[in-house]
């Protein structure tokens, strides 16, 4: 049991530092967030004008977003879970369909991340893979982000989302032979991931029992989360951890502000969850 507990402790990181926050950014609007502002207005606009017309032709929400590094807001996750925590923030698509897409580009890391709802099958992980690597990472390593942004999000319009809404499985890629082997290898241990990854904030909570107060050392600690006034502006909830056997009592902030700017986009996110699929890109 002991050794265990130790492994799990390996994996996680020592998960309970980083369990009790959820930084991420907040969104601007509901199509292009450009916080790294590597998207020329002229493509911006575009992408805008795609990104729109797929909701109001399928209701699907697609969501671009730029930063310069996830260092500024969760140095200690990785790209892939930092991507599935701030989609589920934002709450990105349809609430029952689970079918929003969130495009997320961080340039200083040299990293990118398509994450899908939960409602994409699992076959449309490797057709992510093949849109990162064929129309996302290109125009990067060529230091083009501007470019590469609009080709790949128009891409996963066409083969993933619009896909989707017509109830239409993933097309087969055309990799043969030895890469076939690959990538059915890389799809398995892609889907064991996605098990653990859904069950993580399960396991936060759970392994958060365990930890010792830190003012009377005994275990029994145990969180409960204040979503969001109506009221609220920037859409900051409260996180409050407390201890079954003292007076500790410990409140931290975190964001799921949906807002807007001005314009066209005006709205919120849908509510919708991801369980981490998708797929992921370094250069």
């Amino acid at each position: 049991m002991r050794h265990f507990a130790l492994a799990f402790l390996l994996i996680w990181g020592f998960l309970p530092g980083v369990a009790v926050s959820e930084p991420y950014p907040a969104p601007e609007d509901l199509y292009v967030n450009d916080l790294a502002e590597v998207i020329s207005p002229e493509a911006e606009g575009r992408l805008r004008g795609e990104l729109e017309r797929l909701k109001a032709e399928t209701g699907i929400e697609m969501t671009v977003l730029t930063l310069a590094s996830r260092a500024e807001f969760d140095a200690s996750s990785s790209v892939e879970d930092f991507a599935t925590r701030l989609f589920n923030g934002w709450g990105i698509g349809d609430a029952d369909r689970n079918d929003g897409i969130l495009a997320l580009v961080l340039t200083d890391d040299r990293e990118m991340r398509l994450e899908l709802g939960s409602g994409y099958n699992q076959g449309f992980d490797p057709l992510a893979q093949d849109l990162v690597n064929r129309y996302f990472k290109p125009a990067f390593i060529e230091g083009d982000y501007s470019a590469g942004i609009e080709k790949g999000t128009l891409e996963t319009i066409t083969r993933i989302a619009r896909r989707h809404a017509e109830n239409l499985q993933p097309e087969a890629l055309q990799d043969t032979g030895r890469k076939i082997s690959s990538g059915r290898l890389m799809f398995v241990a892609f889907a064991a991931a996605i098990g653990f990854i859904a069950f993580r904030r399960r396991i936060d909570d759970i392994w958060l029992r365990f930890r010792n107060c830190p003012q009377c050392g005994r275990r029994g600690l145990h969180r409960h989360r204040q979503p969001p006034k109506a009221t609220s502006t920037d859409g900051t909830g409260i996180s409050i951890t407390e201890c079954r056997n003292c007076d500790y009592h410990d409140e931290r902030e975190y964001r799921v502000s949906r807002g807007s700017r001005s314009g066209s986009s005006r709205g919120a996110f849908g509510g919708g969850r991801s369980s981490g699929g998708g797929a992921s890109g370094r250069w």
